[in-house]
């Protein structure tokens, strides 16, 4: 067998490898892993606090100064 077949065979094999435990890891991931927590994230146009509140809840108060906010959106 040419040295290049071996060490094409060696290096799919690695990759193999570690294709596979990366896929192992995730999925252990995924498992284990406390899921999101569904909260709304809101921020404070006043203060510039950022805090949470329920999923359903379409307008929150501000803990440090009380301004009614909107929720926050990541983009």
């Amino acid at each position: 067998m040419p040295a290049e077949n071996l060490i094409f065979a060696y290096m799919i094999v690695g990759l193999g490898v570690i294709g596979a435990l990366a896929l192992f890891e995730e999925h252990r991931r995924r498992t284990f892993e406390p899921p999101r927590d569904p909260d709304q994230v809101f921020r404070c146009r006043d203060c510039g606090l950022v805090y949470t509140d329920d999923p359903g809840v379409e307008r929150s108060r501000c803990p440090g100064c009380g301004k009614t906010n909107h929720p926050f959106g990541f983009r």
